[in-house]
């Protein structure tokens, strides 16, 4: 079963992500407390995903030991495939998504990590931007499921 392992929000763009076991999502907005909440907002900034499995390949890989958080993402998930999701409906609890485009890692990250092959390592690794369809609240555990 594909699921919701991690949370996190941050009010400013460039303060620490805060774990956190839930969160409450408005249709075409974003997530509540999170820096891109938006009136109007741009489907390309209401919700990011990545996965864990990609995280932790990464750590595996050089040796270390970054935070899920550290990645920046509203939602780490755990037995998905996220770059196949693009164009797709997604069911989050009882939150519908619809998956918009890949995240591609930033410079920003880069920095914060002080790791110089993010850019090279995250390139198609670094998770989904999604539209989020319905308010509701998105909670650790909660299953992930295609729907359209």
């Amino acid at each position: 079963m594909s699921k919701v392992f991690k949370l996190g929000i941050t009010k400013d763009s460039n303060k620490e992500i805060e774990e956190v076991s839930s969160i409450d999502v408005l249709a075409n907005k974003g997530v509540v407390g999170d820096r891109h909440f938006d009136e109007y907002n741009d489907p390309y900034n209401q919700l990011t995903l990545i996965e864990a499995e990609n995280i932790d390949y990464y750590n595996t890989k050089y040796g270390l030991d970054i935070p899920y958080k550290d990645f920046r993402r509203n939602v780490v998930t755990k037995g998905i495939q996220l770059n196949d999701l693009i164009g797709k409906k997604i069911k989050i609890g009882n939150v519908e998504v619809e998956g918009i485009d890949l995240c591609r890692p930033c410079r920003h990250l880069t920095e914060v990590l002080n790791q110089s092959n993010i850019l090279k390592e995250f390139l198609r690794k670094g998770g989904l931007r999604c539209q989020i369809l319905n308010s509701s609240k998105i909670n650790i555990d909660d299953e992930i499921k295609v729907i359209g």
